[in-house]
């Protein structure tokens, strides 16, 4: 499906028009039945503008026109959400020429509206062998005009251009995220990022077993130990052409591609959903590649450790002492709390190779965030209040939600140890997303600008996709606004 702009309104053909619900919605959906030629009372009785609602009114002439709703006040992501669950239900229905009038908008929701478009159309019948045949909206041979005003085309064009950029990234993170372990091991993740670092021009250096060993990456290669299929470190770099001290953005992403829990083994069920276990991972590749798309003025590397966490006979066992890069001793209590061990190692080849100026980590890291906060955010951990500041600001902009929680030095008690300098994992059913970002703290090195981000509610959640949760591709678009507003900071 191509998608175009357009600053001449057409008289015919399928069109959607959406409606924020405002004091003028009367006075809105009275030009609208005059323009359709048709009574006023019978839209306004069926069609409020509430978000997500949808309205189909059929011309004459056979084309359909929709209205949809985008509630009041709508956000970023309730573009996104509307246009999404409208795409989706209507995909088969849809004609193959279709536009979306934004006249009566700003060119800035293009952003939001272009991905729930694409969304829209995403497949989550990734294997089945009877799949029906692609809607011809979502064809190559299917056409999406949307229409603007003249003033707006600059704005209009660079939101397009970012939202096709965001969308074809995010697509694929979807595609790997919803992937089977079979389907998905950390060599997996490695091809993903070899292959996109050849397309846009971006460095990506994968340490095997072997050069994870010589280097002494122990609390990684701790947690592969029961796995048949080896661990890589995947180091991806962008650094932009021409633009001289820029600022240096590490991110750090756990990819464990399938986690059983070792031998602390999770209950059998929900455990198939443990392929997802790699959502830091795909926020952390994701936001690498659009910076690289779009040539964005700063310098951003991305370090993904990958690993299963199976359970066999070599596996690391409780109470094992384990030794990170950096050289801190771990007491491994809990072998499923894994993510924050691969973490360890991340963050410390982070630290002390690259010197980033800002350092991020992302994770499915704690079933206690969501006990925290439900699956409507991902916590927030930093010792930075401007850092802290900038992150909500990107998550408020993008609807990718985040909620600040404690790091107080208290909370160091939870990972004391009797035998090493740490342990992961408090043994407390309480405050559990707080002492695994305590955890973390200690590899980060006292960074002075560093946050945790526990993602483990938000990765992965109830999607109209789907009967069972799947991938949302959290964390890309939150960082990549983040990095925008860096950049307007800098410059």
């Amino acid at each position: 499906m191509n998608i175009t702009l357009n600053t001449q309104l057409p008289g015919t053909g399928d069109l959607i028009i959406p409606i924020e619900q405002t004091a003028e919605l009367a006075n809105q959906l009275t030009r609208i039945a005059e323009k359709l030629a048709l009574p006023v009372s019978v839209i306004e009785r069926d069609f409020k503008a509430d978000a997500k609602e949808v309205l189909v009114l059929y011309k004459p002439d056979g084309s359909k026109t929709y209205l949809l709703g985008v509630g009041a006040n709508p956000q970023a992501i309730d573009w996104l959400r509307a246009f999404r669950k409208l795409f989706f239900e209507q995909k088969t229905k849809l004609s193959g020429q279709l536009g979306i009038d934004l006249t009566a908008f700003d060119a800035a929701v293009i952003e939001a509206v272009v991905l729930g478009v694409r969304w829209g159309g995403y497949d989550l019948k990734l294997y089945q062998t009877d799949k029906p045949t692609t809607p011809v909206f979502f064809s190559a041979a299917g056409q999406l005009t949307i229409f603007i005003n003249d003033n707006q085309q600059a704005i209009a064009q660079a939101a397009l251009t970012s939202a096709e950029a965001i969308a074809q990234t995010q697509r694929q993170l979807l595609d790997l995220m919803n992937a089977p372990a079979n389907y998905k091991i950390p060599q997996t993740l490695a091809d993903w990022a070899i292959s996109s670092g050849t397309q846009y021009e971006y460095s990506v250096t994968i340490l095997d077993k072997a050069e994870l060993e010589k280097q002494k990456l122990g609390a990684l290669l701790s947690v592969s130990q029961g796995s048949d299929v080896p661990p890589v470190l995947i180091v991806t770099e962008y650094k932009p052409k021409g633009v001289p001290d820029t600022l240096k953005v590490g991110l750090v992403g756990k990819g464990v591609t399938f986690d059983t829990g070792g031998v602390s083994i999770k209950t059998s069920s929900n455990m198939h959903l443990m392929k997802s276990d790699m959502g830091g991972a795909a926020a952390v590749l994701g936001t690498v590649e659009v910076a690289a798309k779009l040539k964005l003025p700063i310098h951003v590397i991305g370090i993904v450790p990958a690993t299963e966490n199976s359970t066999d006979g070599r596996s690391t066992k409780p109470g094992d002492v384990v030794t990170a890069y950096n050289g801190k001793t771990i007491e491994v209590i809990d072998t499923d709390a894994e993510g924050r061990v691969i973490l360890a190692d991340g963050l410390g080849y982070m630290v002390r190779n690259y010197q980033p100026d800002i350092l991020i980590d992302l994770a499915t890291l704690t079933g206690n965030v969501i006990a925290a906060l439900g699956y409507h955010a991902a916590g927030l951990f930093t010792q930075n209040d401007e850092l802290a500041s900038q992150l909500i600001d990107a998550s408020n902009q993008t609807g990718e939600r985040l909620w600040r929680l404690p790091l107080w030095d208290v909370y160091r008690e939870d990972i004391k140890s009797d035998v090493a300098d740490l342990k992961n994992f408090s043994g407390k059913p309480i405050a559990g997303a707080i002492s695994a970002a305590k955890f973390l703290e200690v590899f980060s090195e006292n960074h002075p600008a560093w946050a945790h981000l526990d993602i483990a509610g938000m990765a992965f959640a109830d999607t109209e996709f789907g009967s069972q949760k799947n991938a949302t591709g959290f964390g890309i678009r939150l960082l990549v606004a983040y990095l925008r507003t860096l950049i307007a900071e800098t410059h």
